[in-house]
């Protein structure tokens, strides 16, 4: 296989942007349909596709909001406007959000901890489609991920569970790097335990 100059600098710059600084326009049908599968050709023992996408666009992405807004103020009474607002806006204001599940099959050679490793990768992979598309994105797990009826009202059916929302636009502004890990701090090379 031939190097990939673009790749190698694409994978050495990869930034998400803020999901406050993402706008319209989002990806046409067509360009949706090739991130998605783009986003799927991800690492799968046993082939076993053990995750599934719910999309959230249009109005659908305020009807969302609104319905967090509700399960929130049910789990905390009192809870006040500012934050019953949060919840409203959590799938504003990018144009698409991509909510990624994971969706373990049974299987006697591939444990669900697989299975959920190669549901993060459909998300991360989804993150590197949009790029390729010319949008930003960003990947974020919030409370409803892990709340049994947001989850539920979102898409989970039973046994499944978010490994995040993947938000998807046009980017309004350049994202500064951030620090990243020094490699000696987080690399070691293997060696053979001494004879004793």
């Amino acid at each position: 296989m031939p190097p990939i100059p673009a790749l190698s600098q694409y994978l050495l710059t990869r930034r998400s942007v803020g999901v406050g600084f993402l706008a319209e326009p989002g990806p046409n049908a067509t360009q949706l349909e090739q991130m998605l599968t783009m986003a799927t050709r991800v690492p799968d023992h046993g082939k076993l596709a053990p995750w599934r996408l719910v999309l959230i666009a249009g109005d659908d992405r305020a009807k969302a909001g609104a319905a967090l807004a509700a399960i929130a103020a049910r789990k905390t009474p009192g809870l006040d406007d500012v934050s019953l607002e949060v919840e409203r806006q959590r799938f504003l204001p990018a144009p698409l959000v991509v909510g990624v599940l994971s969706a373990p099959q049974p299987h006697p050679k591939v444990p669900e901890f697989e299975q959920l490793l190669s549901a993060g990768n459909v998300a991360f992979n989804l993150l590197n489609a949009a790029a390729a598309f010319g949008f930003g994105a960003n990947w974020v797990t919030r409370w409803y991920a892990f709340d049994e009826a947001a989850a539920s009202m979102l898409g989970a059916r039973a046994g499944e569970r978010f490994v995040g929302f993947v938000h998807i636009g046009t980017a309004t502004m350049v994202m500064e790097d951030r620090p990243r890990p020094v490699l000696a701090d987080v690399v070691r090379r293997w060696q053979a335990p001494e004879d004793r």
